[in-house]
């Protein structure tokens, strides 16, 4: 009897800092118990082996920029029965998303001697503007634990069991004193997707909004209690606008302060 045909997966990079893609690097023992379950068909970051599609799940980093990486992304989409997006950049245009602000051949102006050579989108997008995405897995980088949560219950064929909360979640059950109350110290805890386990309140910092905003988040409040702390219009938009900055409640927020 032919042994069963185990499940093909894939790892593609876009726009982005290779980060997401060290995180699965950095499963260690959970990514060698994987590979007795998958066949890891494509993963360049990891082997030069490369197999052909289809796939069964391909997880994506990094953002669309260029013209060449929006119909690259259509491929990989036919490609892959499902598709998971994984860290800033995938699920909301990432850092470079900056670029979304202001007009990009000024950029390139100030870079390149000509643009002759420089073939760029106007904008960096999400993978979800581009196609139709299963799962999206938020962080920057991811938390590995996570992943290993979200490819095993594809695998599973359930539902990824990611808590959808904010990280004064996570300072409550670590019982880290909350930052803003105790120090005043500006922070975008209350707004921002639980994952990294709050490690910045933990150590005297206010979060940074790595893992993009949470469920309806009330930015809105909180930009008011940091102004009540000192913050300035500039320092309210700046912070709304770093790894998550294209996301629609971070931009909306950026946008009403500062310009």
């Amino acid at each position: 009897m032919a042994p069963a045909r185990r499940p093909r997966l894939a790892v593609w990079k876009f726009a982005s800092c290779d980060g997401c893609q060290l995180s699965l690097l950095d499963c260690e023992d959970d990514i060698l118990a994987l590979a007795e379950v998958v066949e890891i068909a494509s993963f360049p970051e990891a082997s030069s082996a490369m197999s052909k599609g289809p796939y069964d799940i391909s997880l994506v980093e990094g953002s669309v920029t260029t013209p060449h990486d929006a119909m690259r992304i259509k491929k990989v989409r036919r490609q892959s029965r499902h598709l998971v997006t994984i860290g800033a950049c995938a699920t909301a245009g990432g850092i470079q998303a900056l670029r979304n602000f202001a007009d990009v051949d000024d950029f390139i102006a100030a870079v390149y001697a000509t643009s002759r050579y420089i073939k760029t989108l106007a904008t960096s997008t999400p993978i979800s503007a581009h196609v139709p995405v299963d799962y999206e897995l938020h962080g920057c980088p991811i938390d590995k634990t996570q992943l290993i949560e979200v490819i095993s219950a594809f695998l599973a064929g359930r539902k990824p069991a990611i808590p959808n909360q904010s990280v004064c979640i996570e300072c409550k059950q670590r019982g880290t004193v909350c930052v803003m109350v105790a120090r005043g110290t500006p922070c975008l805890g209350p707004v921002t997707h639980a994952g990294c386990g709050a490690i910045c309140p933990s150590f005297r910092r206010g979060c940074y909004g790595c893992f993009g905003p949470m469920a309806r988040p009330n930015t809105t409040a909180l930009a008011r209690e940091w102004r009540l702390l000192g913050a300035s219009e500039t320092d309210i938009q700046r912070v709304y606008r770093t790894f998550n900055a294209a996301t629609e409640p971070f931009k909306t927020e950026s946008e009403a302060h500062g310009d």
